[in-house]
């Protein structure tokens, strides 16, 4: 997968900093400083990940996530100085992978960023097996990385189908979403759980006959989520 790192930064110098800590970290960078440009660029597929502020001229981070999510595979990392709750669930509801709050410690960044390249990584090379996972009325073709249920395909976003293949590889064990976090985004106690509620909220509307009483992805409350055939 490509390391090169789309930075889509309207402040000078903290897509410098990011730039900087990254490059040190053997990846490439570019920087759009605006929401048109960066769209443009998104959408030119030749980066490995897209680090996204929230706030731009021209077009928002919101309306380029959703605008590019449907053609453009890689991971998107929200990069955001709002600190509402509501901010970060419709980020990721439309298809961000991960979001870093603002002001953040360049550690942490290279870390989130390293472990989203991971991942993707991992995803693309499973994808290959050419195998077919059923459980109950759901398959999962991991060759061509889609989702079936009742025989109707569903369109999942990466880290959705992610969490979906992990919990039916796995049914009937209960899994915390902090051990869904650093499963699934590949680092442990960098995150937040409203990512993977979010993400297992969406997965629910999509599968599930009835998102309020789910079949599949159940909630052992106090404890985390299982899938069941």
């Amino acid at each position: 997968m490509s390391q090169k790192i789309l930075i889509i930064e309207d402040d000078k110098s903290i897509a410098e900093i990011e730039r900087d800590f990254l490059e040190i970290n053997g990846m490439e960078c570019a920087i759009v400083s605006n929401g048109t440009d960066g769209l443009r660029e998104a959408s030119s597929g030749q980066y490995g990940l897209i680090l996204l502020d929230l706030m731009l001229p021209g077009l928002d981070g919101f309306e380029i996530t959703r605008r590019i999510r449907s053609s453009v595979d890689v991971p998107i990392l929200m990069v955001t100085a709002r600190t509402e709750d509501s901010d970060k669930i419709r980020g990721l509801g439309i298809g961000a992978d991960d979001y870093i709050s603002k002001p953040f410690s360049p550690t942490e960044l290279v870390a989130r960023v390293k472990a989203n390249l991971a991942q993707y990584g991992r995803l693309k090379a499973n994808t290959s097996k050419g195998d077919l996972l059923t459980a109950g009325n759901i398959t999962i073709n991991r060759a061509s990385h889609r989702v079936y249920v009742d025989d109707r395909e569903v369109d999942l976003k990466n880290r959705e189908y992610e969490i979906l293949l992990f919990l039916a590889s796995n049914p009937d064990t209960v899994f915390s979403k902090e051990i869904l976090y650093e499963r699934i985004w590949g680092m442990d106690a960098l995150g937040d759980n409203a990512t993977v509620a979010v993400h297992i909220n969406r997965l629910r509307e999509k599968i599930e006959r009835d998102p309020s009483e789910p079949a599949h992805i159940q909630t052992v409350w106090g404890a985390g989520y299982r899938f069941r055939k």
